[in-house]
C-alpha cells in the first residue's frame, strides 16, 4: 500500500451514464414502453418527451448531455 492510486474521472463518469441508461430501460420497461424505442427517440430528438418522469428517469437521463450518452453506448459496444 505504498503506491498512490490514480482514477480517471472520465472512467467514474462512463460508468456512471452507464447505470443510469440501465437505469432509466429498467424503469420504462417497468411502465410498459418499449426502452430501447424511447431511449433512442430522446437521443436522436433531445424530446425529453419521451422518457417517462415515474422514478425520476426524465430527470436522471437529462442531468447527461446526450453526446456523452452516445459516446458511453457505442463504446460499450465496440468494446465487446
Amino acid at each position: 500500500m505504498d503506491k498512490t492510486k490514480t482514477y480517471n474521472s472520465s472512467d467514474f463518469q462512463e460508468e456512471l451514464i452507464a447505470e443510469t441508461i440501465k437505469e432509466v430501460a429498467t424503469i420504462l420497461d417497468d411502465r410498459g414502453y418499449n426502452a430501447i424505442n424511447q431511449i433512442v427517440g430522446y437521443l436522436m430528438s433531445g424530446d425529453p418527451g419521451y422518457i417517462s418522469s415515474h422514478k425520476e428517469a426524465r430527470n436522471k437521463i437529462t442531468k447527461f448531455e446526450r453526446t456523452e450518452i452516445l459516446e458511453v453506448i457505442v463504446k460499450k459496444y465496440l468494446s465487446n
